[in-house]
């Protein structure tokens, strides 16, 4: 995945509103004139006032502009907001579902790949966190740059050596944002991962309270986060301390004071020779410092756009991940069989190929056993078939078509997948079962429901029956009733082959019945393909293949492979030696000898 340049990232994500924001921008910036011109009415007219046969009419025509302008400034400011924040409800929107659109169509190993938690803070945090970028500095924006050009031509038209007297002190201005910039993204890097230490720290002390309270009472883990705190408090006091003198110098030259004693100083030394009017310093009081009081809010606002643009990365990125290929001439599979031919596979930026010159046959309707230690490939087989990725080498037939010529719908409806963590959808039993077919009826659903084993604790056991909410991920159900419930998914799916990571791996002894029985209905007449963790549950399946470092080491029925002494055997002698293991098997075995 290529890395995007922040700032095209921003600009190309605000692009489905730059409209509506360009109409923020202008309307900030008309009412920003506004406020000056009211600005200039009040100035006028007590410029007025102070003369020796003040007009009345003047005075208070000049008094209506400015409250014209006072009130056209908050109205044209009101709307500008409320431009700018609908334009950011609507890019919130826009993007959360174009994410989770363009997230259908990538491959399922790569949103896997990404993990939940990156997925979660780029759909919901990074997108939130625009929000405040496009609704806030748009207007602020369009304020910051029309407030100072408009005081300035104003302070033209009053007297050219009061604009001067002001324009003088842009230079200090200058040098002091420079100062209080400095170093800032190096800094500010620092105070971020201080602060997500703290984060870390405070997640793995709350999580992990059971662990640490048995072992080290908690003081462990709450020393780390007591050392985090002060990490990131010395990460803090670094940066004041960096940053002290320039601060204090940025504040002062910032500081609408400074100009207004530096103007008023030459106002009043040319009114006392004679050279200016005394009224034109009233308008020196009211809009001379308008152009430094657009400084500091320049700052916040390039702050607001710096932390908007890594998350505008992010969601591009996202969006950047190719989509599956889709086949220009689908076929459609017949059957249920599946054959690999010289299948390699390497995951991106891994050392070596998860896959090597993997051939296999699964016949249809028969029972196919992947087995092998941790990392030897078996998940990876298993995930290929319904195409999580495609193939870096070789094929992958389904029904003796190659799954990149079937259409991705169609690919997902010929496998059911049942993994060894079963995951439900925050709904009722119901619509969690129906998720394999939405417009299949109760009555169906309560079929596979009661194939799977599941009916009767279902209307036995939970308060609302089939219309009980399982809770988040499934969390108000036991682990064995939720693998039936996805079992009963499964059969409602109705696919010809079944993938299945061995269910009942870690049930209890009463939970594994039901689960055994509900997975026999399941593959019963299907291709099914099975990641053995147990060796004892695939000893009648019509073939075990053993794959070795991403090979397939050997392969053959439990009877075969046992007389063959190659590493299924070993492997069969190393699962009897576990399943004899017990409490004080070892002293047991010292008292017989």
């Amino acid at each position: 995945m290529v890395e995007t340049k922040p700032g095209s990232a921003l600009y190309r994500v605000i692009a489905p509103v730059r409209r509506r924001l360009g109409l923020a921008l202008a309307v900030a910036a008309l009412g920003a004139v506004a406020g000056v011109i009211g600005l200039v009415g009040i100035a006028l007219a007590l410029w007025e006032l102070v003369e020796p046969d003040p007009d009345t009419g003047r005075v208070v025509a000049l008094l209506i502009m400015a409250a014209v302008g006072t009130l056209t400034r908050f109205a044209l400011r009101a709307w500008s907001f409320r431009e700018s924040h609908l334009a950011s409800f609507e890019l919130e929107q826009r993007l959360r579902t174009d994410v989770a659109a363009h997230l259908a169509r990538v491959p399922l190993g790569e949103v896997q790949r990404l993990g939940a938690g990156t997925v979660k803070k780029v759909v919901q945090d990074d997108v939130r966190g625009l929000h405040i970028a496009v609704a806030d500095s748009v207007p602020l924006a369009g304020f910051i740059v029309a407030q100072p050009i408009a005081a300035l031509i104003a302070l033209g038209f009053v007297d050219w050596r009061l604009l001067l007297a002001v324009l003088a002190v842009f230079p200090l201005v200058m040098v002091g944002m420079m100062l209080s910039m400095r170093d800032y993204a190096e800094v500010r890097a620092r105070y971020d991962e201080a602060n997500e230490a703290i984060n870390a720290a405070v997640v793995e002390f709350v999580q992990g309270m059971p662990v640490v309270r048995t072992f080290d009472d908690g003081a462990g883990s709450f020393r780390r986060f007591v050392q985090r705190v002060r990490q990131s408090t010395a990460a803090t006091a670094a940066w004041q301390d960096s940053n002290r003198g320039a601060m204090i110098f940025a504040n002062q030259v910032m500081a609408p004071l400074l100009t207004l004693t530096f103007a008023l100083a030459l106002g009043i030394w040319l009114t006392s020779t004679g050279s200016m009017s005394p009224a034109a310093l009233v308008a020196v009081v009211l809009i001379g410092t308008l152009p430094v009081e657009s400084v500091l809010p320049l700052i916040y606002l390039m702050n607001l756009i710096n932390q908007s643009k890594a998350g505008a990365a992010r969601i591009v990125d996202l969006l950047d991940i190719a989509p599956l290929p889709e086949p220009t001439q689908p076929a459609d599979p017949v059957g249920g069989s599946i054959v690999f031919r010289s299948v390699g596979f390497a995951y991106a930026g891994a050392d070596r190929s998860a896959l090597a010159g993997v051939d296999l046959a699964i016949p249809s309707g028969t029972v196919c056993a992947l087995v092998g230690s941790s990392g030897s490939g078996k998940s990876t087989i298993a995930r290929l078939i319904p195409r999580f990725w495609d193939v870096t080498e070789g094929q992958i037939l389904v029904g003796g078509v190659d799954v990149r010529q079937i259409p991705s719908e169609e690919l997902l409806r010929q496998v059911s997948l049942v993994f060894q963590d079963p995951f439900l959808l925050s709904d009722t039993v119901a619509e969690n079962i129906r998720l394999a077919r939405p417009s299949a009826t109760d009555a169906e659903v309560e079929a596979a429901a009661r194939a799977a084993q599941a009916h009767d604790f279902i209307v036995a056991e939970l308060p609302q029956g089939y219309d009980t909410p399982v809770g988040e991920r499934g969390a108000r159900l036991s682990g064995g009733q939720r693998q039936r419930i996805t079992i009963a998914r499964a059969m409602l799916a109705d696919a010809p082959i079944v993938i299945l990571d061995e269910a009942t791996a870690f049930a209890d002894p009463e939970n594994e019945a039901a689960i055994q029985d509900a997975v026999a209905a399941l593959t019963r007449g299907r291709t099914v393909v099975v990641i053995a963790h147990r060796l004892s549950t695939v000893v009648d399946a019509d073939q075990i293949v053993v794959l070795d470092a991403g090979r397939v080491a050997e392969h053959g029925t439990h009877t075969e492979l046992l007389a063959a002494g190659g590493r299924y055997a070993r492997l069969w002698e190393h699962h009897q030696r576990a399943r004899q293991w017990g409490l004080g098997a070892e002293a047991a075995e010292e008292t017989v000898r």
